[in-house]
């Protein structure tokens, strides 16, 4: 079976979680032999598998009436905070994603959120719950990363590092973020994410007036990091934040706690249904401030953190993860129109 994998961030900038998805589901499909995986390639395969929505998924997907997968990163409510004026675009963006999903075979909801959305668009598909997989062994860290990734910051070894990971849009929380380093000045703070959408970048007048009166203090901001530069990103950081408003399966801050490093999450309702065991949640600034400072002063909290961590990453087992896929993809090759416009039954791994 051949498997034909698309992403049109692949030809964009690459600083975004949907690409590290589209990667990360490469690398899985390759690691056996069971399975030939072609990429945004003139190559026609059994069975398609998008993860992004634009006109390549739809042109791509023509080939494969009856064998299209789709993998929803993105929901309306994704808009909110990300673009300018997002209520005017809302009711034309709800029409475009009940196309994008009714256009897939199987819509992958990564998050149990992300499957209400779909619902609630009214789209007409079959939707299987996949989470992202997490490649810990690229996160791992070690004393030679925490090294690099300290030198290319150009924080000395004895200092704290706070990391928050995102694009610099509203949405993702870095003026709380800012908030919380003004708060804590015997700490470093990095922030490391850019600008997909440009000038459509919902606040970037008032994040860019923060940015520049922030030089020369306890924050600093990378950029948009090449996906092989993160592990060391992450492993020179101490503690990690996320004070994202809207998410469905973030990677981030899997990745950092792949990496080892608490993880405090903002208190969404999203990840109550997301996350099987516990995690550490903070529903203000001011908690965000005194979780950070509990981690600093007390290296025994700082443990229980990591250990917080480690538990969490468990959901995300990558071998699971295949083995629904190959299941999915293994369907959709069987199948004829018969079979697939009748009752899709659930992939679960034995």
């Amino acid at each position: 079976m051949k498997v034909h994998v698309v992403s049109e961030t692949a030809y964009m900038i690459k600083g975004n979680g949907v690409h590290t998805a589209f990667v990360d589901h490469v690398e899985l499909l390759k690691t056996k032999q069971d399975v030939e995986t072609v990429v945004n390639n003139e190559v026609r395969g059994d069975v398609m598998h998008s993860h992004t929505y634009g006109p390549f998924y739809f042109w791509k997907g023509l080939r494969y009436r009856h064998k299209r997968v789709f993998t929803a990163h993105v929901i309306p409510d994704s808009i909110k905070g990300s673009l300018p004026a997002w209520k005017l675009w809302m009711p034309f963006v709800k029409w475009y994603f009940k196309q994008v999903y009714s256009y897939a075979d199987v819509c992958i909801a990564i998050s149990p959120r992300v499957e209400e959305a779909i619902r609630e668009t009214g789209a007409k598909t079959k939707i299987e719950r996949v989470y992202n997989p997490i490649p810990v062994e690229r996160w791992k860290c070690s004393p030679e990363k925490r090294r690099q990734g300290r030198e290319m910051l150009g924080i000395k070894e004895d200092e704290f590092i706070v990391l928050g990971v995102g694009q610099l849009q509203a949405r993702k929380g870095v003026e709380d973020f800012m908030d919380v380093a003004a708060s804590i000045p015997e700490a470093r703070f990095v922030w490391v994410g850019g600008r997909p959408f440009g000038p459509m970048t919902e606040g970037i007048t008032r994040i860019d007036t923060r940015i520049a009166e922030s030089e020369g203090s306890n924050i600093q901001f990378t950029g948009m990091l090449d996906l092989d530069k993160m592990p060391l990103i992450y492993a020179a950081a101490d503690l990690m934040l996320f004070p994202s408003y809207q998410e469905n399966c973030p990677l981030a801050p899997i990745e950092g706690a792949a990496c080892g490093l608490p993880v405090v999450f903002r208190d969404l309702a999203e990840y109550t249904t997301l996350y099987e065991r516990p995690y550490l949640k903070a529903s203000s600034t001011d908690e965000f401030i005194r979780l950070t400072h509990d981690m600093m002063a007390d290296p025994e909290k700082l443990e229980q953190g990591k250990a917080v961590s480690q538990a969490l990453i468990r959901q995300f087992d990558k071998n699971e993860i295949r083995e629904k896929l190959l299941n999915i993809y293994q369907y959709l090759y069987e199948s004829d129109l018969q079979r697939a416009t009748s009752k899709f039954p659930s992939f679960q791994t034995t």
